[in-house]
This record gives structure tokens, C-alpha cells and sequence, in this order.
């Protein structure tokens, strides 16, 4: 979190462990219930400061309410347009948002506070929570990858805007994984594919993992799965080039022996031979340009 996020936070839990929740006792705030349908069920809330609201929307954080803490940090920026108390309570509902698990409003008021205060020390923090908020999901997906993509480009802005910033560190290795996550999903259904002797389809989905991925943890395997599948279609020029660059790469992985074993037992042997976008990626590779 950015210097100032962090300051407001500590702050109003100081406060809140001092005083406990006594004040909060005394004059109970309306319930979201009661805003929507008009009734009261205690002090409404246009009788308590910004500063007041604030630290009850902390106070829920503590309580793990989020989704309460959410809709007090929310009448701050009603009651109190462009105050400073405003700017601050967006950022903490983005926050409780993201605690929630509610990414789509997360996402909703962290853009809010990027379009109003692109400047501030905290925007970076805001321009994170919109990432996570796609990469949290990333495991929901199946097999669209939508979010992935979009997870993978708010996490490049915070590399490429916040360099600096403490979440850039942060920003690169969950780059990394969501990479490394789209290059799985090509290799899964690259293996249904195979497993099923659709070859030229396996083919496809492996050539986007070398070509596209080609520094993710799934390049070994693709160049393997290549082999075997041109080894299934008598193709046996692209085969030995794809060992080829399996062994310049990954001699000693577990993927070269199946491979070195695979060729062998054909009579073949790994070797770039022909002209196949194989063949261009292992003479560029030699030329220091690949991997």
C-alpha cells in the first residue's frame, strides 16, 4: 500500500483499539437497510462527520465486514464530494472491495480513483488492485482466458507507469505466473488434442507455447510433445529440428531423454534439418536471439 494508504490505515486502528467500539455504541449508525428504504435504525449518517464514517468503515475492516466497510467508505464520497476524507475513502473501497472478493466493483472504484487522482502517491496502489483484481480470478476461468489477458496488461501498467513504486517488484512475478498460467492452458489442450491423435491440432497449440512462451516453465514439454507428434505424422524433419532445440536448451531435463529416446528408436537422431518455422527458431536461437 502506497506511504499515505498505509498512514490512515494504522492511524484509525490506533484510535479504534483505544477507544474500542463505545462510540460506535453510543450513537449507532443507520443500517444499509434503513438508507434504501427510508427508515431509521439509528443515527443517520448525514449527522456524522466524514472522519467519523471513515473510521467506522475501518472499524468493519476489523470486524471482517468488508462488504460494510465498503458501503461507509461509499456515503463518504456521496455526503462529502472532493473532500480529502473522499479521495481517501475510495481507495479503502477499493480495498474492501478486493477483501470481499467483489472484483468487479474493486475493479470499478480503483478505476475511479486512477481517472481522478492519476497523480497521487496512492494511485499506484489503486492501478495494483485493478490487476488483482483480474488476477484473483484467474483460476476460475477454465478455458477462457480473458481475464488472464487483461490481468497480464493492468500488471504491465504498473510495471511500466510505477516502476518505482513498491508494487512493481510485486507486479513482475505475478506477471511471470499469469504468462506461465496462459502457456498451461495451451499445453492442456494441446495434450487433449494429442491424446486423442488429433496431431495437427496438438501441433498448433504446441507451436504457440514455443514460439509465443518460450520462457515459461512449458517450453520443454512443448518441444517433447512435438516430437511426438510429428513422429506421428512421418514428419521426421521438423521432429529431429524440435529435438534439436529441446537438447540446445534442456539437455539435461527430463523431456530430452524421452525425446533423445523417441528419435533414437526411429533412427533418428535430433538435428535441425529443412526450413519449418522449427528450423528458423534453432538458427536464430544459434544467432543468440531466442531464449
Amino acid at each position: 500500500m502506497g506511504k499515505a494508504f498505509k498512514t490512515i490505515f494504522g492511524t484509525v486502528f490506533i484510535s479504534l483499539s483505544v477507544a474500542g467500539c463505545s462510540d460506535f455504541s453510543a450513537r449507532p449508525f443507520a443500517n444499509n437497510n434503513s438508507f434504501a428504504e427510508g427508515g431509521q435504525s439509528g443515527e443517520p449518517l448525514e449527522n456524522f462527520t466524514a472522519e467519523e464514517i471513515y473510521a467506522r468503515g475501518e472499524y468493519e475492516l476489523a470486524d471482517n465486514d468488508a462488504d460494510q466497510a465498503a458501503v461507509y467508505f461509499g456515503e463518504i464520497e456521496r455526503l462529502y464530494p472532493y473532500s480529502e476524507w473522499a479521495k481517501r475513502a475510495l481507495i479503502m473501497q477499493a480495498f474492501a472491495y478486493h477483501q470481499d472478493q467483489d472484483y468487479e466493483n474493486s475493479r470499478a472504484a480503483a478505476q475511479r480513483y486512477i481517472d481522478f487522482y492519476p497523480a497521487d502517491e496512492d494511485a499506484a496502489y489503486a492501478q495494483y488492485l485493478l490487476a488483482l483484481s483480474y488476477y484473483d480470478q484467474i483460476d476460475d476461468v477454465g478455458r477462457d482466458q480473458g481475464l488472464t489477458f487483461q490481468a497480464l496488461q493492468a500488471l504491465r501498467t504498473v510495471i511500466e507507469r510505477y516502476p518505482d513504486s513498491e508494487y512493481a517488484e510485486s507486479s513482475i512475478l505475478q506477471f511471470d505466473l499469469a504468462f506461465d498460467h496462459l502457456a498451461g492452458k495451451e499445453m492442456e489442450v494441446g495434450r487433449y488434442y494429442l491424446k486423442r491423435q488429433h496431431y495437427a491440432a496438438a501441433i498448433n497449440r504446441f507451436r504457440v507455447v514455443v514460439a509465443d512462451f518460450q520462457t515459461t516453465t512449458h517450453t520443454a514439454e512443448a518441444l517433447h510433445r512435438l516430437v511426438e507428434s510429428y513422429l506421428s505424422l512421418g514428419l521426421t524433419d521438423e521432429a529431429q529440428t524440435a529435438g534439436a532445440i529441446l537438447g540446445y536448451n534442456y539437455q539435461g531435463s527430463e523431456w530430452y531423454a524421452e525425446t533423445y529416446e523417441l528419435l533414437t528408436n526411429a533412427g533418428l537422431k535430433p538435428e535441425a534439418k529443412g526450413d519449418s518455422w522449427l528450423a528458423k527458431i534453432y538458427r536464430q536461437m544459434i544467432k543468440g536471439q531466442w531464449l
